[in-house]
């Protein structure tokens, strides 16, 4: 720990010209006399290490001093650096932010400015802090094997009581989801982290279960023959570079513009086909065409009713 915490420091130094000890401390969640400690560490194994007193004053490096930059290649750094720069849009990460310094500082001008040719903002706009706030916990309840409780809203409002061994924050379609053991069903779930409430962490501990993350698992469970139901819908040409976004340009025959794609039946499914208003219209299954008219029909009588 304390090597890492050396280099990590070192490679702050070499991106800042000074930095404050308090500052350093509280990056590392030590004590200021520890990082005056590791000064003396760092001048002792030959890094030109300065610590100057005062309102003024900070740990600095000696004008001039750089690392080996060969770690990694040019196009490699910014690779990572960009990676690292989304990550940190979504959650707190002390250990990334760390190395995204790291980074930086063997960095020269031109992977400089190649990290900034790619932005990847994962946050919602208007700067969720509650989103950010959770997936924070979450991320550190899987680091820490803690299981942790939440209050659970289904699409129908119903509220349960969950008690999860988090394994894996998923990111999935401008939406993020947890995945893990639930203890209430006996198996694997995949919950939308918006529809999570009052969510702690847990001094109940588990033993990580063997998943195959490479095999997407919540993506099977979403796609099992039982759950889909297969839908044709026409379309206005008007709309079809959004009909594209939706349901891609593979299930859609642009000749007739007519969509023929198999999606998972449930409210997501009615909300999704209710969003496109009059220019989408369901044509098969007939089922499926009676509740997208009922609930249309319900809305009418809704606004119709507060009208009048």
């Amino acid at each position: 720990m304390k090597l890492n915490r050396l280099l990590t420091m070192t490679m702050i130094l070499i991106n800042r010209k000074k930095v404050k000890a308090q500052e350093l401390a509280e990056l590392f969640d030590v004590s200021v006399r520890t990082i005056y400690r590791d000064v003396e560490t760092l001048s002792s194994a030959g890094v030109p290490v300065l610590s100057q007193q005062g309102v003024n004053g900070g740990i600095s490096l000696i004008e001039g001093y750089r690392m080996d930059k060969q770690i990694l290649t040019k196009d490699e750094l910014t690779s990572l650096s960009i990676a690292l720069q989304s990550a940190l849009t979504s959650y707190e990460d002390t250990h990334a932010q760390a190395v995204l310094e790291k980074i930086t500082g063997v960095a020269d001008d031109k992977v400089k400015q190649s990290m900034d040719h790619l932005f990847i903002d994962l946050s919602p706009w208007g700067q969720n802090g509650l989103l950010k706030e959770q997936i924070t916990v979450l991320k550190k309840a899987i680091e820490q094997a803690h299981c942790v409780s939440f209050l659970y809203s289904t699409t129908h409002g119903t509220m349960t009581k969950r008690l999860l061994e988090p394994h894996t924050l998923v990111q999935k379609g401008k939406v993020w989801y947890i995945y893990g053991y639930c203890t209430l069903r006996g198996g694997f779930r995949i919950f939308k982290i918006s529809r999570m409430k009052d969510i702690k962490e847990e001094l109940r501990s588990f033993q990580r279960r063997e998943v195959h993350l490479s095999e997407q698992p919540w993506d099977q469970a979403w796609q099992q023959p039982q759950n889909l139901v297969e839908l044709t819908l026409s379309f206005d040409a008007s709309i079809q570079t959004l009909v594209e976004e939706t349901f891609g340009a593979a299930h859609i025959d642009y000749d007739k513009s007519i969509v023929q794609i198999s999606l998972p039946e449930d409210e997501w499914l009615y909300g999704l086909l209710l969003s496109f208003g009059n220019r989408v219209q369901l044509i098969h299954p007939p089922h499926l065409v009676d509740i997208v008219q009922r609930r249309a029909q319900e809305i009418v009588a809704l606004y119709t009713q507060h009208k009048s």
